[in-house]
């Protein structure tokens, strides 16, 4: 059940993926790409948190925005509660491997 409500979910990034990206070409300013990021956030952390992750990357990638290497974080931040979905994104700063 939760594959079948995966693949609803993220249907519309699929088809955002494979018509509107396509045509005009990858000019997401972060790698991996936003919906590619979207896609591993929820298969990572499941529907909720994973799109609340992904919804904060897509308002992050703005003119003014963020960019660069950013990463799905692999384990939920320790704040984010159900009751509070902003705790579970990103909201500045990108998400990127420590050198």
């Amino acid at each position: 059940m939760s594959r079948i409500a995966r693949l609803i979910f993220l249907a519309p990034v699929y088809l955002y993926r494979y018509t509107v990206s396509a045509l005009i070409g990858r000019t997401c300013r972060h790698m991996p790409s936003c919906s590619e990021y979207m896609v591993e956030a929820v298969n990572r952390h499941g529907i909720w948190p994973g799109g609340w992750m992904g919804f904060a990357r897509i308002c992050r990638c703005r003119p003014g925005g963020t960019s660069g290497l950013d990463f799905v974080c692999e384990e939920i931040p320790p704040a984010a509660r159900w009751y509070k979905p902003w705790l579970y994104g990103l909201w500045r700063g990108v998400n990127a491997p420590k050198s």
